[in-house]
């Protein structure tokens, strides 16, 4: 660890849709070049927890800083919202978020899917930004498929081609939701290696993921997540190897997790 500021740091999150309170006081840090797992069955509020981070949803309660500047907000619980828009763009670019379902547009090729992003919200020069976004591609394994449109690759070619898109915007840390399980097995494995060199490059990520086996390997901590707290966390030979809750031990069980 450094002493710089932490690249996102989350505090006593509170979210809650109506009367259901879905994250109940989180408190999650990840400093530069840290890959932070998040698990939990579904419904524990994990996703949740990057899509506020993200400021894609409104959070009722809780500190949100990325890079030590705390997210300005105005109005209380239920009524709280960013009092900055530029301030939010500014983050979300920085935090850029790979979806479970790629969300590529049809009608763009993998390369105009990739510039996109750059050249509408940061604005960079078309040369540039294209040369960038071909290294990307060539970086996740599918250069070749720069003029294809999306229907006609796999999904884990699409989730690659995602994951490019991400990387474009050159953010200071890569949120992954569920980056995998939308996938079968084999293609799966193609996602999993281009994560894992991420995380070997130093990237700063947060994942949200069901494959233990792929927390296990490349996270630096753990997050277990149960009912919108958190219930056990660590480096993950700790929890994986040593669990110290039931709850997380019920979990791993039935998530047949073996060292």
């Amino acid at each position: 660890m450094t002493d710089t500021a932490p690249v996102l740091e989350i505090r006593d999150l509170h979210k809650a849709y109506g009367d259901l309170e879905v994250i109940k006081g989180v408190d999650i840090t990840a400093h530069q070049g840290d890959v932070v797992s998040l698990i939990g069955s579904s419904g524990s509020g994990k996703s949740t927890i990057l899509r506020c981070a993200n400021l894609l949803e409104d959070s009722q309660q809780g500190d949100i800083l990325f890079q030590g500047e705390a997210v300005e907000w105005k109005g209380h619980g239920p009524g709280r919202v960013p009092a900055d828009q530029k301030q939010v763009l500014r983050i979300r670019t920085n935090l850029s978020m790979v979806f479970q379902q790629f969300n590529l547009w049809s009608h763009m090729t993998i390369l105009q899917n990739v510039m996109e992003a750059p050249l509408t919200v940061l604005r960079r020069d078309r040369a540039e930004v294209e040369e960038k976004a071909r290294a990307y591609l060539d970086r996740v394994g599918i250069g070749d498929k720069c003029d294809v449109y999306p229907a006609q690759l796999s999904g884990g070619q699409q989730q690659r081609a995602a994951i490019a898109r991400g990387l474009c915007m050159e953010p200071q840390a890569l949120l992954f939701d569920e980056p995998t399980s939308a996938l079968d097995p084999e293609l799966e494995q193609e996602v999993i290696k281009v994560i894992k060199s991420l995380a070997e490059e130093g990237r700063t990520m947060l994942i949200v993921t069901h494959d233990m086996k792929m927390a296990a390997d490349i996270s630096s901590h753990v997050v277990f997540l149960h009912q919108g707290l958190i219930e056990e966390e660590g480096a993950p030979d700790q929890l994986f190897g040593a669990p110290k809750s039931e709850r997380l031990k019920q979990f791993l069980s039935s998530t047949a997790y073996a060292e």
